[in-house]
């Protein structure tokens, strides 16, 4: 039985058989399970009050080291998204009481974002459970499978990243 991704280039190869529709066995699989994957990580970010966006920046800070400190610049280079897009971020996290924005002492005109205690309690429990289905989504691979995925995939998004 084929899959859809398979129906789909049958389907090309019928209709424009002149056509290499292969590339599309690729990309239609990683876009299928990037939305897979995504539905299953935002069920576990909401079981901790987060999404995506508010994990990231708090995964950002805590994989940073203490003192779990980093500047607006820095969290942008590192999630990346745009400075407007860390800033909305910044705005409900602070809120929450989950970051807090000082002016930085080296820089007066700077500011340095740091996770709060509460931050920091909670992404040290939504880690654990943020790996967990992590693991359950790639279960069906061995760590041999892992690895090449993974390197396969760093050299896509690598040709994507050229100029």
């Amino acid at each position: 039985m084929k899959d859809q991704i398979e129906q789909i280039l049958a389907q090309w190869t019928a209709e424009r058989p002149d056509l290499d529709a292969s590339p599309m066995a690729v990309v239609g699989r990683i876009s299928r399970v990037s939305r897979k994957a995504d539905v299953r990580l935002a069920g576990t970010f909401a079981a901790h009050g987060l999404d995506a966006a508010a994990f990231d920046v708090l995964a950002t800070l805590r994989r940073s080291g203490a003192p779990y400190t980093l500047s607006p610049s820095e969290l942008t280079a590192s999630t990346m998204v745009t400075s407007a897009a860390i800033a909305q971020r910044l705005n409900r996290l602070e809120e929450r009481g989950l970051v807090s924005r000082t002016k930085n002492s080296a820089d007066g005109r700077g500011k340095r974002v740091a996770l709060t205690a509460d931050g920091l309690a909670l992404i040290d429990r939504a880690l654990p459970d943020h790996l967990e289905t992590e693991e359950r989504i790639l279960a069906g691979l061995s760590p041999k499978e892992r690895a090449l995925l993974a390197g396969l995939l760093a050299r896509i998004e690598a040709t994507l990243d050229e100029k």
